[in-house]
């Protein structure tokens, strides 16, 4: 490993301008469960990394449910799913955090690390995109907002500038009969990666028969975590049946464009985009009838 300073400010404008400083020779260490690796192996280099989780702002989770889902990028996955109330209005953002590692690190790795980290694979993306989260960026040039479906852009790649971090996501605030759920598939639990991983959001109507809105993600079936628009917009409408979610899976297949490797292969990788699709369907619905 490279030898490299390190900076543990207390104030997000220090953190800022100690990463404008370096530009893009600094690395950000969230839970630090990817970045120490990646230095490790000499994937990554650094001049100076800047611990982030003494900044207030990025340790803040905020929620009720009258409001949005505010947690800061530092907030560990534990605090998310030892919520009951975060846990049923953000279902599917919960799944997510409990597989995100191993038991042994969840005290340090965080949903706003895994997406910065932007792997084709991140357990945490597809359901943020399900719930039409929002990045909350602040940089040099001040602050942005980036919609989650656009801030992957390559394998291990993102929006972020040179200087810029990630402060917090944002979630809208739940509504009723309405829930989520996410489901990954990996070959066995020594290989804790997903060879392909669904996240799914559904609305229902008061009586619980129809789904009225819908949002699916999809992961490690392209170069980035889509969004399944087409699949989403299709259940709108349509009845909350067995056979509904099978037809959103087929239409979901479409966002993918998986590639062979160790873990699995073109067609499986689809194929389980259409299983996992239905799954998360059926269990958001589920969930929905008593929210």
């Amino acid at each position: 490993m490279k030898d490299f300073d390190y900076a543990a400010p207390t104030a997000l404008e220090e953190a800022v301008a100690l990463l404008a400083q370096h530009n893009g020779s600094a690395k950000i260490l969230a839970g630090g469960t990817d970045i120490i690796v990646q230095l490790r192996e000499g994937l990554k280099d650094a001049d100076v990394v800047v611990d982030v989780k003494k900044i207030p702002e990025l340790t803040e989770l905020k929620y009720s449910t009258e409001s949005e889902l505010s947690m800061g990028a530092s907030v560990p996955c534990y605090r998310l799913y030892e919520s009951p109330e975060i846990v049923s209005a953000y279902g599917a953002v919960t799944d997510s955090a409990r597989i995100i590692g191993g038991w042994q690190i969840q005290s340090r790795a965080s949903v706003g690390g895994n997406l910065c980290n932007s792997s084709p694979a991140a357990d945490s993306i597809p359901s943020l995109i399900a719930h039409h989260a929002v990045a909350h960026i602040v940089g040099p040039n001040g602050s942005r907002e980036v919609p989650v479906t656009e801030f992957c852009t390559a394998p291990g790649k993102n929006v972020l500038e040179p200087g810029e971090l990630l402060v917090k996501i944002t979630l809208p605030a739940p509504v009723s009969k309405s829930a989520s759920a996410y489901l990954r598939f990996i070959p066995r639990n020594e290989m804790d990666i997903a060879v392909a991983g669904v996240g799914s959001w559904v609305k229902l109507s008061e009586d619980g028969g129809t789904i009225t809105d819908a949002r699916i993600g999809v992961c490690a079936v392209s170069a980035t975590p889509q969004f399944a628009e087409e699949a989403s917009a299709f259940l709108a409408g349509k009845p909350a049946t067995d056979e509904t979610f099978a037809a959103a899976g087929e239409l979901a297949k479409k966002v993918a464009s998986p590639i062979d490797d160790m873990r699995g292969t073109v067609e499986y990788r689809i194929h389980l985009i259409g299983v996992l699709t239905k799954r998360t369907l059926n269990i958001a619905c589920e969930r929905a009838k008593d929210n």
